[in-house]
Parts: C-alpha cells; structure tokens; sequence
C-alpha cells in the first residue's frame, strides 16, 4: 500500500495532536468549547474552559521528530497576532469580555509539552 499523500500525513498527524491535547486537558478538568474553530481571522485548534475560568485558545504544533527545533518554536508572530484576532471575535460574538489566555501544545515524539500563557 502506498503511503498517503504529504498533505494528508499531515492532517492525520495533527489531528492524532488535537485528540492527544484534549485528552490531556480534560484529564486536568478543562472543558473543551470548540475544536477547529473557524474565524475570518484563522482556524482556532482548541478553545477550552480552564478550572480557574479562563478561555484558553490552544494552538497544537505536532511534529513526528524536534530535527528542526520543537514544535512550540513554530508559533510566529503572525500566529499569535492571529490568535489574538480569534479571542476578541470570539468575545464579540459572546458580547461579553472574558478571561483570556493563550496556550501552545507541543507534540514531538508523541511527547505532549503544555505551555500556559504561552504569549500574550
């Protein structure tokens, strides 16, 4: 059998990274609210209550080896402005302002590393 296409390795991989991420966060109480929620300012991965009451917006980097640096390294600037973009329609569309926090899942390996607050 062949191997699939680049572009679909790389959506399994990330998706197996989502499940890994939610696995881990309700393990710790989270509940999730979205997964892959879409905005006109990007694609959100995760957005999940926290115990303490914070809206996390949860970008998951999943890589099959750190070779090229770890997978939490890959959220760029770029990104975090877009994340921020996301929060603040997602409290508009609530009409309401909420407690907000940016987090990053890094998955190497299979290995999950979780960063609260990972950018403001």
């Amino acid at each position: 059998m062949q191997d699939p296409p680049k572009d679909l390795r790389k959506k399994i991989l990330g998706r197996k990274g989502e499940d890994l991420t939610c696995r881990y966060l309700k393990k710790r109480r989270y509940k999730i609210l979205k997964r892959n929620y879409k905005t006109p300012f990007g694609e959100a991965d995760i957005i999940a209550m926290s115990p303490d009451g914070y809206t996390c917006f949860v970008e998951v980097k999943t890589r099959e080896t750190d070779a090229f640096g770890l997978p939490a390294e890959a959220v760029t600037r770029e990104k975090q402005v877009r994340y921020r973009k996301m929060a603040a329609f997602w409290c508009g569309l609530k009409r309401e302002e909420v407690p907000v926090r940016f987090d990053v899942a890094s998955i190497s390996e299979g290995e999950l590393e979780y960063f609260e607050n990972a950018f403001i």
